[in-house]
C-alpha cells in the first residue's frame, strides 16, 4: 500500500493503556495513517456510533462496562466493512475464538513491535481489498439460482421463496460459496477462508470457527435448523449445499 493510500485510511485505536495507545497511534501516524484514539469501550462506542473508520485497532481486555468484544460486535453491526485488528495481552483461545467468530482481520499479542504492527495492519487491509476485488470480478455468475434460493451477488441480495433474507456479509458469502459449489463437499478450512479471509491453524480450529457461521446461517434459511435440508453435514469432510 502506498503512502498516499495509507493517508486515506481513517483509523481508530482503542486501548485503555495510555502509553500503549499513544505508541500505536504514533507508529501508525508516522506510517502515514489518519489516526484517532479512544481510551475506553464507552468512548469507542460513542465515536463509532456516527463515524465510519476504515481500520479499527482494538484491545480486547478493556476496563469498564464495555469490553473489546462489545465494541467489536457493535462495529460489525454498524460498519461491517471496517477492517479490525485486535490486540490483547491475554492470548487465550477463548478470547481469540470469540473475536474471530465475530469477525476480525488480524490478531496481535502484546507487547508488539512497530514493524510487526505495521505489517499486520498492511496485510489486513490488503486481504480485505483483494477480497473486494475478487467479489467484483466474476460478472458471469452475478445471479445464482438454486431452488428455493435466488442470489444477486452484485446487489448483495439473497431471497428464499421470493422473500428477502436478512444476512450479514459473512453469512451471505457463505451461502454464495455453498451454492456455487453445490456439486461437491467443502472443507471447514475452505469455508473459513471464504467468510473470514483467515487461514486456520488446524482442522480443529477451522471446524470451531466454521460451525458458528453455519449455525447462524441455518437459523435464517432452514425450516428446521436441527434437521438441515440446505446446509448439510458431510461426515469427516465438511458441508455441502443440499437441493
Amino acid at each position: 500500500m502506498s503512502e498516499s493510500a495509507q493517508a486515506t485510511v481513517r483509523t481508530l485505536v482503542v486501548d485503555d493503556e495510555d502509553a500503549l495507545r499513544f505508541f500505536i497511534q504514533e507508529t501508525l501516524r508516522r506510517a502515514g495513517y489518519q489516526v484517532e484514539g479512544a481510551a475506553s469501550g464507552e468512548e469507542a462506542m460513542e465515536k463509532l456510533r456516527d463515524t465510519h473508520y476504515d481500520l479499527l485497532m482494538l484491545d480486547l481486555m478493556l476496563g469498564g462496562r464495555v469490553d473489546g468484544l462489545k465494541v467489536l460486535e457493535m462495529t460489525r453491526w454498524r460498519w461491517p466493512d471496517t477492517v479490525v485488528v485486535i490486540l490483547t495481552a491475554h492470548g487465550s483461545l477463548e478470547s481469540a475464538m470469540a473475536a474471530i467468530r465475530e469477525g476480525v482481520d488480524g490478531y496481535l499479542l502484546k507487547p508488539v513491535e512497530p514493524l510487526e504492527l505495521r505489517q499486520a495492519v498492511r496485510q489486513a487491509l490488503d486481504r480485505r481489498r483483494t477480497q473486494a476485488q475478487q467479489q467484483g470480478m466474476d460478472t458471469d455468475t452475478d445471479l445464482i439460482e438454486r431452488a428455493p434460493f435466488r442470489v444477486d451477488v452484485k446487489k448483495h441480495e439473497a431471497t428464499m421463496d421470493g422473500k428477502l433474507l436478512d444476512l450479514t456479509p459473512r453469512e451471505f458469502n457463505l451461502l454464495v460459496h455453498l451454492m456455487r459449489n453445490a456439486d461437491r463437499a467443502i472443507s471447514p478450512q475452505e469455508l473459513v477462508r471464504v467468510v473470514r479471509e483467515y487461514d486456520p491453524v488446524d482442522t480443529f480450529e477451522a471446524r470451531d470457527i466454521c460451525k458458528w457461521y453455519i449455525h447462524r446461517l441455518r437459523r435464517k434459511i432452514e425450516p428446521d435448523p436441527s434437521s438441515p435440508r440446505y446446509v448439510v453435514n458431510v461426515r469427516g469432510v465438511g458441508y455441502r449445499f443440499g437441493e
